[in-house]
């Protein structure tokens, strides 16, 4: 009996712990695609900024450091299912760095927009846990500092203003995510941007700026 009552016990710490690993009902789910600058930087930040501000919200990094658009592109479909299961609200997707690139990894504009364009409709086809699809928040990618190593190289960092961010906004006015400036944080800073990624102080600036952008959607989330 004693043993029975110890495994009735642990199956109960079990569910328990299950529970704890899903979204509450009141928690928003923010999921975060991207690069390098996403899977190692912005979103412990926007944790510990959403928490600051009483959002109770559950923050998915899904980063994968290294991709270009095309990579990320073909994450997505071979996880699709998987991915689909997080139900998120919000889906915040910054891509481009890595198309930067000077070698084999370098990306066009025309097959970056492309890959986002159909990225966005991927998680477009996403369900919100009540049913709706999430809100897609789009960000431009912030400038490659001159004199940045290789795989880059001098014409990475005019492609930066030249083509991704302005295929970045074409892509946000056709699909009609929600455009976030991320560039301009490290334009007006670039002791914030130390190489193709931010220190420290730069990814809690670019957790404020997603913040900031997803804030009215979030006091709507709140109220529902």
């Amino acid at each position: 009996m004693g043993v029975q009552r110890l495994g009735r016990a642990f199956l109960f710490i079990l569910l328990a712990a299950v529970t704890s690993c899903k979204a509450r009902p009141g928690d928003i789910i923010i999921f975060c695609a991207g690069d390098s600058i996403t899977e190692q930087g912005y979103p412990r930040f926007l944790r510990e900024s959403l928490r600051s501000d009483g959002v109770k919200a559950r923050v998915r990094n899904y980063g994968r450091s290294g991709n270009t658009s095309a990579e990320y592109l073909s994450f997505l479909k071979g996880n699709v299912d998987t991915l689909r299961g997080e139900r998120p609200d919000i889906v915040l997707v910054e891509l481009g760095t890595n198309d930067l690139r000077v070698d084999g990894d370098r990306v066009s504009r025309e097959e970056f927009e492309k890959n986002i364009r159909e990225i966005v409709g991927i998680f477009l086809e996403f369900k919100t846990r009540s049913g709706g699809q999430p809100a897609i928040f789009l960000a431009a990618i912030p400038p490659v500092p001159g004199g940045t190593a290789f795989p880059f190289g001098p014409e990475s960092v005019q492609r930066v203003t030249a083509e991704i961010n302005p295929a970045v906004k074409a892509l946000c006015r056709e699909t009609q995510a929600v455009f976030v400036d991320n560039y301009s944080i490290f334009a007006a800073s670039p002791g914030l941007l130390p190489g193709v990624h931010p220190s420290p102080e730069g990814y809690r600036e670019m957790a404020r700026n997603w913040h900031m952008a997803m804030k009215p959607l979030i006091a709507r989330l709140v109220r529902r």
